[in-house]
């Protein structure tokens, strides 16, 4: 690290033992990572009239190229984290994870998602149980009646915004799950 490790106690007497855990692990951040510029971690015990039990509070402040990473490991209603040394594994491992995405997103590998196929329902046969649905491309997918996933095949009219997952089948593509898009939903 570029600065010095802090280290806060609250609530509690500053232990040696403790401060050692934290360094030791605040280390393997920084092998990990080596940008990173600033680390502050505090340890925060209950006040004494808590009713839950001794659970503690560790919090990771990491200042990094581009932003500053927080881990706040809020014991919740975890017994673990009445041992404080499990409260700091937690809050780093958690921590550990933040900083590899940060990484991953600063080298720009980071997955792009594109957008499930979609169309709009062209056409329906409902005597026969099926129907079919024309992409933005032009291409014409078959689909059944049991495909259609959160909605009532007999409450599909043709224009109505769907995606789809597609397989090939016998007599060309075909959706093997149809979801009708919400209003809300955006189609690329």
């Amino acid at each position: 690290m570029q600065i010095p490790l802090e280290i806060l106690f609250r609530n509690m007497d500053p232990s040696p033992t403790v401060e050692t855990a934290i360094r030791e692990r605040a280390e393997k951040l920084d092998r990990f990572a080596d940008q990173i510029m600033s680390c502050r971690v505090t340890v925060e015990a209950p006040h004494k009239h808590s009713a839950k039990g001794k659970q503690y509070h560790v919090v990771v402040d990491m200042r990094v190229p581009g932003g500053e990473l927080v881990v706040s490991r809020d014991p919740g209603r975890q017994q673990a984290h009445e041992d404080v040394y499990v409260a700091v594994r937690d809050a780093f491992n958690a921590a550990r994870r933040q900083l590899q995405n940060h990484v991953r997103v600063r080298r720009g590998k980071v997955k792009a998602h594109g957008a499930p196929p979609h169309g709009r329902v062209l056409a329906l046969t409902p005597e026969r149980d099926y129907g079919r649905i024309q992409t933005p491309d032009g291409r014409e997918i078959y689909f059944h009646r049991n495909s259609v996933l959160n909605a009532d095949f007999d409450s599909l009219s043709p224009g109505v915004a769907v995606r789809f997952d597609e397989e090939p089948g016998d007599q060309g593509p075909q959706a093997t799950s149809v979801h009708v898009i919400g209003k809300h939903q955006v189609l690329d």
